[in-house]
């Protein structure tokens, strides 16, 4: 173990879920939650153990609490934590200790219900769990006067940990929960400017797939700041994903090729086989095991059943829809959850909208459209809108 002095480091209790579940191979989640907390806090001096299904987090006094906050919010695989103290098991400590942990939040709102929730470990010493509950609720009581005892459910909450030393702690702080990033492997998210996109890549990131994204850009028809507005996006949702590669395409030419080559009313569905296209030849070259897309089954014309058989047509690898069976209302509520809604909201339309058709095909026949596509002899314009992204990098650190 890194030899570390832990008394000049503020320390952080982990909370885990689901990694808790895992057992012959706990151990390589842990080691990739353990890898991603350290790269978001790193260059501060920092240590992570674990014990009991928890881990216990060092992180040198230097770097800023907020730093911590954000990084363990942002760090799927973390279901909650607290800032915690340690001391000797000697009494009088302790409720020095505790004196001082209720100073700060939650505790410094002086009203409403609490418990205290002892854990003795060590059962050598000398008051049990009831009687350390007790006293400690009496120094809460001292302290704010007004609040209220309450065992079930209670607005606050004062822990205590005895073991080879007390550990005490307040209500935990919810983390994002799910799997670490890199557990799931690596896959292409197709992000627009929308609000589907930006949510399907954090929840499918919740189950550990670590993802580049894809935009794509059709200047002049679509402006500078709806490309700043992607790029905004990306590093909003960069934090939950261990940060991302942006990939831009311009794809202006294959948008006026396909509203010159195809009948008006598939444009639409044109449009989005040639995106699944060039997202496949990317994702292939990046190594990208699958494509996300923000769909929704029967949000608009594209996203019918039919309309989707035919898009994953033009991939020869796994397409996945994280939001395939939510509704508009739960969308935007994640969107409001993870920080991205204002942005996706700002009026710079993303290149989808461009040549969209009134009447769009909506029940289209694999088949049929698989020839109308070949009609088009658009895949050399396909191979250059590959050939000419961009790349932009888009950091992980909070």
């Amino acid at each position: 173990m890194e030899h570390v002095n832990t008394k000049e480091m503020n320390l952080y209790l982990i909370r885990l879920g689901e990694i808790s579940l895992k057992r012959l191979n706990r151990n390589f989640f842990e080691k990739k939650l353990k890898n991603n907390i350290k790269l978001k806090i790193h260059p501060y001096r920092s240590l992570l153990t674990r014990e009991k299904g928890r881990f216990y987090l060092y992180v040198s006094k230097d770097c800023p609490e907020e730093i911590v906050i954000k990084t363990l919010k942002t760090t799927f695989g973390v279901v909650g934590f607290s800032k915690a103290l340690v001391c000797e098991k000697d009494w009088p400590v302790i409720v020095e200790n505790a004196k001082a942990l209720i100073e700060n939040e939650p505790f410094a709102d002086d009203t409403g219900s609490f418990k205290v929730e002892c854990r003795r470990g060590d059962k050598s010493f000398f008051m049990n769990s009831y009687q350390i509950e007790a006293e400690l609720g009496g120094v809460v009581l001292d302290r704010y006067p007004d609040m209220k005892v309450k065992v079930k459910d209670p607005q606050k909450e004062l822990r205590i940990e005895i073991r080879d030393k007390a550990y005490m702690y307040t209500s935990p702080v919810p983390g994002p929960g799910g799997l670490p990033v890199g557990t799931a492997g690596k896959g292409l998210l197709l992000l627009s400017g929308g609000i589907d996109s930006p949510v399907a890549g954090w929840r499918i990131a919740k189950r550990g797939l670590k993802q580049d994204c894809l935009y794509f850009h059709a200047y002049p028809y679509t402006s500078d700041m709806a490309l700043q507005k992607v790029k905004d996006l990306a590093r909003i949702i960069a934090p939950y994903n261990q940060g991302t590669n942006l990939i831009v395409v311009n794809f202006t030419e294959c948008e006026l090729w396909i509203k010159d080559h195809s009948k008006e009313d598939e444009h639409t569905l044109m449009m989005r086989a040639c995106m699944m296209k060039v997202a496949n030849m990317i994702a292939k070259a990046r190594d990208c095991r699958v494509l996300v897309t923000g769909e929704a089954l029967g949000q608009v014309a594209s996203q019918t059943l039919e309309s989707m058989c035919f898009t994953n047509s033009m991939s020869d690898i796994p397409v996945l829809r994280p939001l395939v069976a939510m509704d508009k209302e739960e969308i935007i509520s994640t969107a409001r959850q993870i920080g991205t809604f204002e942005t996706s909201i700002l009026p710079y339309d993303d290149c989808c909208v461009i040549f969209s058709p009134k009447h769009p095909l909506v029940r289209p026949e694999v088949d049929m459209e698989q020839k109308s596509f070949s009609d088009m002899n658009i895949d050399e314009l396909l191979a250059k809108c590959v050939a000419e992204a961009q790349e932009f990098e888009i950091s992980y650190h909070v």
